[in-house]
């Protein structure tokens, strides 16, 4: 029988997104300002997640409930 539950930590929830296989995905950064003199190439890549690993994968996912 479980005595608790872990609450999710609301600041991840919202900067972070889990795939069906389990993978961690979070913004690009350079996307807040200055871009008029970024390339259209750059600000493009920019839109893409980049896939979180290693430890801080594993960290992500414990403070989603998710470990």
């Amino acid at each position: 029988m479980q005595k608790y539950k872990q609450k999710t930590r609301k600041g991840a929830a919202k900067r972070f997104k889990i795939t069906a296989t389990g993978k961690v995905l979070r913004r690009t950064q350079n996307m807040r300002h200055l871009r008029s003199n970024k390339s259209k190439k750059a600000k493009r890549a920019y839109r893409v997640p980049i896939e979180v690993t290693g430890k801080w994968a594993k960290k992500i996912k414990h403070m989603l409930g998710l470990r």
